[in-house]
């Protein structure tokens, strides 16, 4: 018997893709443990970074990219 191991990865975030909170570039994907997603911008990431983390089932971080 053989397994078949399948890793989903998110889209890459794109211009069209905009902060939740001021409608800027977004560079972080928030899935919610609940089923819902928010997207940030890397100031407000870092601002919410605490409780983000408490409540994500997954984050899509490409901050990375501003550097």
């Amino acid at each position: 018997m053989s397994t078949t191991t399948t890793t989903v990865q998110d889209p890459a975030l794109t211009a069209a893709d905009r902060c939740d909170r001021c409608g800027s570039k977004a560079y972080l994907r928030v899935t919610l443990a609940s089923g819902g997603e928010l997207l940030f911008c890397a100031h407000h990431a870092k601002e919410h970074a605490e409780a983000l983390a408490k409540v994500a089932a997954r984050i899509q971080d490409e901050t990375h990219l501003l550097s």
